[in-house]
Parts: structure tokens; C-alpha cells; sequence
């Protein structure tokens, strides 16, 4: 009777242990940040403009994997650090998650103008100025947009999480049914640093660009029905299905057993 007992408890015990681990075990979280290109507003579309980043999520498995998508319109790769967005996902940032990041579209603003202070010095050296910042009302030191993006880069592996740099996606703007890229600029910086860091890279830059070419400057204008930066739903759908394909191709650290086919 008594060892009947202590078996059943024994059971009871170990089954709640097990169930313990499992609710205690969070499964990995998928985190995007950027700028309004990559969610723009609240993320509802308001006006007809999206980003791709709002679209993301229908792409994972998500009982498998959270998505989470932390971009905000006006910000830099400065300003999410500086504004404290950066530490907030730091603070749950775990081993096994992932960080896709895309700046570059406001970075080249003024470093110290009274409507946003958002900008940086171009580049990815070690350059850095003191300014003094209108808007916190603090002296602030202001690096680069390496120094920025390397930043991103080394806090998420040091959390022992994979860290994707894209380059940002491409402006409606041509010439000579060409689309203007930034191959020598903030595309070229951005995988610049995703190669001295050991990061994946999407040249999104790139691929958006080639694949507006393919459509056509009439076709391509539909998708941007406020200007020349902020796509619609169907422009915002081409740029996350281009992510995703690159996605699928990335190794080790796959993120495929947590992609829907």
C-alpha cells in the first residue's frame, strides 16, 4: 500500500516537474526593427502605406516561433538606440532568437536639426561629434552607421541570438528605367558591416530594385500612392516575400523548420 503511494506521488511529482520545464521553455521570438519602410504607423495602413515588416508574421509557423515587429516610422539607426527601443528588446532577448534589422532611410538627416536629430555620420568608421541634441536636450556623441549597426550586430550575438542585416528597400526614384540604388552608400556600408561582423545579409536593396525593373516604372509607381518612399499593401507584400525568400536560403542557424511551405 505504501509503495503503491509512494509511486503514484512519485508520478504526480515528475509530471508536474516535466510540465514545469515545458511552460518554463519560451519558444524563440523573431524580432524586426527598422523604419516606417518596414512598419509603417501604427501598422494598419493607414493612407495606403505599409511596411513589409507587418506582413511577416503568415510566413511562420508561429506555434513554433514569435514574431515581433518593433519598427517605427522616423527613426535612424541612431534614434532606436538613443530612444531606449533597442535596450527594451535586449532586456528578453534570448539564446535561439533572431533580429532582422533595416535602417538607412533616415539616417542621412541632419545630425542636429530641431525636428528630428536623427541622423548619422556616414560610413562605418569610428568617426564620432559632439552635438548638442535640440530635441533631448542632452550632448550627445553621434558615430557612424556602422558604428550603429555594428552595435545591433555584437548585443545580439552576445545574447547568443543570429542577427540578418538588410539593406534598405529601394525608393521609387529612376533613371533611365533604371532604379537608384545605394550601392555605394548605406546598401554597400550595410553589408560591409554584416561581413566584418559575421551576420547574415539580405541585399534587399538589390533584389526590390531588380525586381521593380522587371515590372516597369508605370507598374511599380502604383505602389506608392503617397511617395516615393512608402509602398502600399501590394509594394509592401513584393518587398516581405523578397525577404523570405532569402530567408529560407540562410545557413546555420535555418530558419526553415520554422517557415510555413
Amino acid at each position: 500500500m505504501l509503495r503503491t503511494r509512494f509511486i503514484l506521488l512519485l508520478t504526480i511529482a515528475l509530471t508536474a516537474f516535466c510540465s514545469f520545464a515545458l511552460l518554463k521553455k519560451k519558444k524563440p521570438v523573431f524580432y524586426i526593427i527598422g523604419d516606417s519602410t518596414v512598419r509603417n504607423g501604427d501598422g494598419t495602413g493607414k493612407g495606403q502605406q505599409w511596411g513589409w515588416g507587418s506582413f511577416m508574421a503568415p510566413y511562420f509557423d508561429t506555434t513554433k516561433i514569435g514574431v515581433q515587429n518593433h519598427a517605427i516610422g522616423g527613426r535612424s539607426s541612431r534614434t532606436f538606440i538613443t530612444e531606449g527601443r533597442w535596450d527594451k528588446i535586449l532586456q528578453t532577448l534570448k539564446k535561439g532568437d533572431y533580429v532582422i534589422m533595416q535602417f538607412g532611410h533616415n539616417d542621412a538627416s541632419p545630425l542636429d536639426d530641431t525636428a528630428r536629430a536623427r541622423g548619422v555620420i556616414r560610413g562605418i568608421g569610428e568617426d564620432s561629434t559632439e552635438i548638442w541634441n535640440p530635441i533631448r536636450k542632452i550632448k550627445e556623441v553621434v558615430h557612424t552607421y556602422g558604428w550603429y549597426m555594428r552595435k545591433y550586430v555584437r548585443e545580439t550575438k552576445a545574447k547568443s541570438a543570429t542577427a540578418i542585416i538588410c539593406s534598405l528597400v529601394p525608393r521609387n526614384n529612376w533613371k533611365d528605367g533604371k532604379v537608384n540604388r545605394s550601392a555605394d552608400s548605406w546598401a554597400l556600408w550595410a553589408k560591409q558591416i554584416a561581413e566584418q561582423e559575421g551576420a547574415f545579409f539580405i541585399d534587399l536593396n538589390e533584389l526590390v530594385a531588380a525586381k521593380y525593373e522587371a515590372l516597369g516604372e508605370t507598374a511599380v509607381k502604383k505602389f506608392f500612392p503617397a511617395d516615393n518612399t512608402h509602398t502600399n499593401e501590394e509594394g509592401a507584400r513584393i518587398n516581405v516575400a523578397t525577404v523570405v525568400d532569402q530567408l529560407r536560403l540562410l545557413k546555420p542557424g535555418s530558419l526553415t523548420k520554422y517557415l510555413n511551405q
